[in-house]
């Protein structure tokens, strides 16, 4: 939809010319720059020698950032913006690994056959990388580490809000089905003194996972549990599972889910995290990452409809939804 009262072909430039933002960004993300201006306005030479960069290089960059509200530029010197502090790392809310994940290979190249995965019905990353995602993030750790820290960007204040919407009154054991450094089960495991909780991931994920944990104080109750999804899961009675299923073809869907429902206690849920999509036309982030997982990755965004049919291949069956105050829902689902 056109902004009111920007021509069409000014919009469609400011669409075609898109990813020259994300790769300023993602610059901006990788020097460090909301970091060194923390502290105060610095000149665009001051910001040069700290980064180690050119300086002329350096003040188009800036320039360009100040046009995208990035920084601003009073009396010769830059200053910060709430929106800058948004790529410091290790602030809260930051989005700085994600900035740094997107501009990098494993999805910047593979988004560049985009046109060949829509013609083909597929990704194109075993064109652009040489293996699937995966496999190339196995190959190239340095990047794999940023997109688990990026993972964790994003489920930081929604596992607080998740804290506060999931009752586990009654319940013993929560399952966090790759459930990376535990973040999501965290808030609940603080919530609830007497539940205790499993991150299930693959054995490489153990160290971050156990450090979390022993950082968080939750060791004694926040055990972590090596495998694959596709082979078994840990009992529970409740089965957490974020942006998993997003991840993977509706057969491969249907393993996952199954083999939560057999390690399913009696009276327990499975929660599953996501962005469904909502009816055609509407507006919102949805339709977009759909696209992002057909890009990189073999998963789709689904609406309701779609998850229930999984649901009920998986012998489970839809019960709630809570919406939460990101575009992600709580979709809840009790054995059949």
């Amino acid at each position: 939809m056109t902004a009111p009262g920007m021509p069409p072909q000014a919009r469609m430039m400011q669409m075609i010319t898109g990813y020259w933002v994300t790769q300023i960004v993602h610059a901006v993300a990788d020097l460090k720059l909301a970091d060194h201006l923390a502290d105060g306005p610095l000149t665009g030479a001051e910001i040069a020698e700290l980064i180690g960069v050119d300086a002329g290089t350096t003040t188009r960059l800036l320039r360009a950032c100040a046009a995208q509200g990035l920084v601003t530029y009073d009396s010769g010197k830059f200053l910060s913006t709430p929106l800058l502090e948004t790529l410091r790392e290790g602030a809260p809310g930051s989005f700085r690994d994600i900035a740094i994940v997107h501009g990098s290979p494993g999805h910047w190249l593979s988004w560049g056959r985009f046109p060949d995965a829509v013609r083909a019905g597929e990704p194109q990353t075993g064109a652009a990388l040489g293996s699937d995602i995966w496999t190339y993030f196995q190959a190239n750790p340095r990047e794999w580490e940023r997109f688990s820290s990026s993972m964790s960007e994003l489920t930081d204040g929604l596992s607080r809000e998740i804290g506060d919407l999931l009752d586990t009154t009654g319940l013993t054991t929560a399952v966090d089905v790759g459930g990376a450094n535990g973040a999501l089960l965290h808030p609940l495991l603080r919530a609830n003194p007497e539940l205790r909780g499993v991150v299930f991931d693959l054995p490489t994920v153990e160290p971050t996972a156990v450090a979390e944990a022993e950082k968080a104080g939750l060791a004694d109750r926040c055990t972590f549990a090596g495998g694959s999804f596709f082979d078994a899961v840990p009992e529970g009675d409740l089965f957490l599972l974020k942006a998993v299923l997003h991840n993977w073809d509706d057969d491969a869907c249907v393993e996952i889910l199954t083999n939560c429902r057999r390690a399913l206690r009696p009276g327990g849920r499975v929660v599953v995290v996501e962005m469904p999509l909502g009816p055609m036309g509407e507006p919102g982030f949805a339709p977009l990452l759909d696209l992002g997982m057909l890009a990189v990755n073999s998963g789709r965004e689904r609406d309701l409809d779609h998850y229930d049919a999984l649901l009920r291949r998986s012998g489970l069956r839809r019960v709630e939804v809570t919406p939460t105050s990101s575009p992600q829902s709580l979709i809840h689902a009790v054995a059949q």
